[in-house]
């Protein structure tokens, strides 16, 4: 009895993320009351307010079941010792991509992220968080573009920092263009491509003092 109480539990907590995703992705997030997504969900207000204590956290739950495979492959990314860590690099970068294209909930939670979301109030928490995650990911290209050079892989004149901050620029500009208006391009083809041609791009030796 015990057990068939969590599963029925933890069924209301999948229907009512599957519900805010929904409502927030039509609304916006500062337009949607958690009464409407309890509408949305088929529950009662209060079974939301016993899973999640606001609208933060319900957000933050809603990203974290789709970002916690990124990290998966982050984690795999830094345990790798061997070969060349552009490579590497690369592999996360289109795998950001593919499931950008072909993963519909990714989709939704980083239209609503980048368009559909005001980072302000109670909100704001999750605007630190998104931070973390972006500086995280700094971080770690930094280091992959740093041992890249050490390995031999890329010239050194490069700037492991400004190599990151390039990739992350240019990952940036393709999704935000992107899901303002999925018409304007073929992610899935043009994605790897520019991706491609930006790494191809770093292993050009650069003249100091140019």
């Amino acid at each position: 009895m015990v057990r068939k109480t969590k599963e029925e539990a933890q069924e209301t907590r999948r229907a009512i993320l599957d519900a805010a995703e929904i409502v927030f992705q039509e609304n916006g997030v500062s337009h949607t009351s958690l009464a409407e997504i309890a509408k949305a969900a088929g529950v009662t207000r209060g079974a939301v307010y016993w899973h999640f204590a606001n609208k933060a956290a319900l957000f933050h739950a809603l990203t974290e079941r789709v970002i916690g495979p990124l990290e998966e492959r982050l984690a795999e990314m830094q345990s790798s010792e061997q070969g060349n860590p552009v490579d590497r690099l690369r592999d996360l970068t289109l795998y950001f991509i593919d499931r950008m294209v072909n993963d519909p909930r990714f989709f939704r939670i980083l239209e609503i992220s980048w368009h559909k979301c005001e980072y302000v109030g109670e909100m704001a928490a999750i605007r630190d968080t998104h931070l973390e995650c972006g500086s995280r990911f700094l971080a770690i290209s930094e280091d992959g573009f740093r041992l890249a050079q050490q390995r031999g892989f890329l010239p050194s004149s490069l700037d492991p920092r400004c190599a990151a901050m390039g990739l992350i620029a240019v990952m940036d500009g393709l999704i935000v263009n992107w899901t303002l208006d999925r018409t304007l391009f073929p992610l899935g083809s043009y994605g790897p491509l520019i991706v491609d041609a930006y790494l191809a791009g770093l292993r050009v030796e650069v003249l100091q003092g140019l």
